[in-house]
């Protein structure tokens, strides 16, 4: 039994090295076909890394030829499978361009966009590579709405939109808690007609209503009134907005506070 373990050990350990050997060979060979054949062997076997530099050696001497087609779209699935996300969507353009009637485009498309969007950092910091994320998936949604990739790019155009919704948002609070209530008011107004439909209004009806409480509680005498009607206006709209809303306990007790101070102008 121990002799027969060594022997399979030996034998696999034969095999890596002749494969390796031939990767070797194939990495130093002249011969386009020689390294084609190995990259597809090696793209099929998921060994991807070592694929591309073979693709990288002969996408061009492939360009033009039938089987440009496959090296370019392999080359972009391999950095694509690497994480290499802004080679790949480069690649994935490139092979849309030289190959607009191939039956693989709409997918090429769609992982162009893809790997952009895999790219985008979260809410906080800048946006930019979200818009750019946000432009591809748009175009590829205005090409190829009817493919079977339309439904996920999609939802990640809608991730992106609430993911900028969100920063926005966040912008708009930190008035709130820096307790300058009359521009996070300003800035909640801004959000909400710019976002009709945000995942966020609900909490932004209450953050905007807790601004214009506090600001016309601690309001000068002569102004007090006015700002009381427009902090119950504000609860007003949440309210009728989100009846069941989860604030309805915090907002109810800025209401009663509200309707007593105002008894006194009445």
């Amino acid at each position: 039994m121990q002799v027969r373990k060594y022997i399979v050990i030996g034998l696999v350990g034969a095999s890596l090295l002749s494969a390796c050997g031939e990767y070797q060979k194939a990495l130093k060979s002249d011969d386009a076909t020689v390294k084609y054949n190995m990259a597809e062997q090696l793209y099929k076997e998921g060994k991807y890394k070592k694929s591309i530099q073979l693709f990288k050696d002969i996408m061009d001497q492939y360009a033009g030829r039938p089987q440009g087609e496959r090296v370019v779209y392999m080359a972009a699935d391999a950095y694509y499978k690497t994480k290499q996300y802004t080679t790949a969507s480069y690649q994935f353009e490139r092979f849309c361009k030289l190959y607009p009637k191939s039956e693989k485009v709409a997918e090429a498309a769609f992982l162009a966009a893809k790997t952009i969007y895999l790219e985008t950092p979260k809410y906080s910091v800048d946006q930019e590579v979200t818009h750019q994320a946000l432009e591809k998936l748009q175009l590829f949604l205005d090409r190829y709405s009817h493919t079977e990739y339309a439904k996920e790019a999609n939802e990640m155009t809608l991730d992106l939109l609430t993911r900028l919704q969100k920063k926005e948002f966040e912008i708009a609070k930190q008035y709130n808690l820096i307790r300058d209530y009359q521009a996070a008011m300003k800035a909640l107004d801004n959000f909400l007609s710019s976002n009709p439909g945000t995942v966020f209004k609900e909490e932004a009806l209450f953050v905007r209503l807790h601004s214009a409480y506090e600001w016309a509680i601690n309001s000068v005498e002569h102004k007090k009134e006015e700002r009381l009607k427009i902090a119950k206006e504000a609860y007003e709209t949440l309210v009728k907005s989100y009846p069941e809303t989860s604030y309805k306990k915090e907002a109810d007790k800025m209401l009663e506070k509200i309707e007593t101070s105002l008894k006194i102008y009445s």
